[in-house]
């Protein structure tokens, strides 16, 4: 059998290429679901109450997310299992959104369960995603070829979202003549889009070590996970380092998504943006935010990961304060210009960090914890979110306002966030890593 070609980063090539193609696949869900599926939520939801069903639909997957993430990473660890767990998760959310898009305007509540479980199936299958990079990358490469994910994932949601603009440009003379009908080929093209490009990445990694010769009842392996998860907790003791870490991004990490997926709701809200326009935004997002994941990714090799992180945490503090005092779509285009300068980066140099700090044996199950992290106050986010929409069209504020407030609430944990991440020292993380807890 021949030795797996090495590239110049230390990755295998194929490898690296399939590992980063679900970036590719995935980022038609990132893009089409912030636009395309934003407004048909919109459109089928009681009057000026879209806005809160669609956070809190993205909080209740959150939350679900959070609970499950550890178990099925450590599950995946013990089976050695993460590819197949990829495919359920991943294979199961495209489903979800052909089906979504297949199901009658008129059947509600099967739309937002099916939106609920679509997100679901997105967030968990990105720890088992991640939990391949210290498989196919050393720790020179690390950030590079995470990087190169993110980037190519941009590129795949770029080319997503053409698709969505020419629907919507041309949908009445390909037959779909009503904006929902249009918005509904989006989605279909977006599962469709995911499911896809998905294949050539299950086909291609596979799990390093040796699978366990007995499979154990399903029972077992869920109280052995459990028992796992328990473990993983008193672990994050020993490593300290990483330990703070998590706690950090999942602060920083929860401003970020929700800052993702509610931008929509506040470029229609507070600026009137049509879907058009919000897809013309994003597409700019998209393309700005490849070459910027990049730049980061390089940046970091160059001024330290840590120092890299924090310049972008700082970018984020600003970006969100000033986006309470925007009143021009101009405005909220340049805003959108530096946002996706440091979206990718921020979240590519974090990934980075974590497989320094990750001890090579624990790859899925501190993946997975990784993943809960990222998840277990992300809920917070999109709720607080919702909830001052909420509390704002209960006393009759005017949307506009209610959103303005909402994304002046996400500052904190920008803020949190960098003070704890300025506390942590990633070459101790690193030796910790290399080491077992007693």
């Amino acid at each position: 059998m021949a030795t797996p070609q090495i590239d110049s980063t230390g990755g295998r090539r194929v490898e690296v290429f399939a590992w980063a193609l679900y970036d590719w696949a995935n980022s038609a869900y990132s893009t089409l679901s912030i636009t395309i599926l934003f407004f048909y939520i919109q459109l089928i939801s009681p009057d000026r109450w879209g806005p809160v069903v669609w956070a809190w639909g993205i909080s209740l997957s959150m939350l679900v997310a959070a609970v499950l993430s550890p178990i099925v990473g450590a599950m995946a660890d013990a089976r050695r299992s993460k590819r197949a767990w990829l495919a359920a998760t991943a294979l199961g959310g495209s489903a979800a959104a052909v089906a979504l898009a297949l199901v009658p305007p008129n059947f509600t509540w099967a739309i937002f369960a099916l939106f609920v479980a679509m997100s679901l199936c997105f967030e968990l299958s990105l720890g088992f995603y991640n939990g391949f990079l210290p498989e196919i990358a050393d720790e020179q490469s690390m950030n590079r070829v995470s990087a190169w994910g993110y980037a190519l994932g941009y590129l795949g949601g770029a080319l997503a979202l053409v698709l969505a603009v020419l629907l919507m440009r041309y949908g009445t003379a390909i037959g779909l003549p009503e904006q929902a009908d249009q918005l509904r080929a989006g989605i279909f093209v977006m599962g469709l889009w995911w499911g896809l490009f998905t294949m050539p990445t299950l086909w291609i990694l596979r799990d390093r070590g040796v699978r366990p010769k007995h499979r154990p009842a399903t029972v077992r392996i869920v109280a052995g996970a459990l028992a796992e998860v328990g473990r993983t907790l008193r672990s994050v003791r020993h490593y300290r380092t990483l330990g703070w870490f998590l706690l950090g991004f999942l602060l920083y990490n929860d401003g970020i998504q929700t800052v993702i997926s509610q931008a929509s709701p506040f470029a229609k809200e507070v600026l009137s943006f049509e879907p058009e326009e919000l897809i013309g935004l994003v597409l700019m997002i998209q393309f700005v935010a490849l070459p910027g994941a990049m730049v980061v990714g390089h940046l970091a090799d160059f001024l330290g990961q840590k120092r890299m992180l924090l310049t972008c945490l700082g970018v984020w503090v600003a970006l969100v304060t000033v986006a309470f005092f925007v009143t021009t779509k101009t405005q909220f285009w340049i805003l959108g210009v530096v946002l996706a300068l440091v979206m990718g980066g921020t979240q590519s140099v974090s990934r980075a960090i974590m497989g320094v700090m990750t001890p090579p044996s624990r790859t899925a199950e501190f993946f997975g914890f990784f993943n809960l992290s990222g998840k277990a106050t992300s809920f917070l986010g999109t709720f607080l979110f919702g909830a001052i929409i909420a509390a704002g069209n209960n006393v009759g504020w005017a949307a506009s306002e209610s959103t303005r407030w909402a994304v002046l609430s996400l500052v904190m944990f920008f803020v949190l966030g960098w003070l704890i991440v300025g506390r942590i020292d990633v070459e101790q993380g690193r030796r910790e890593a290399q080491t077992e807890p007693s």
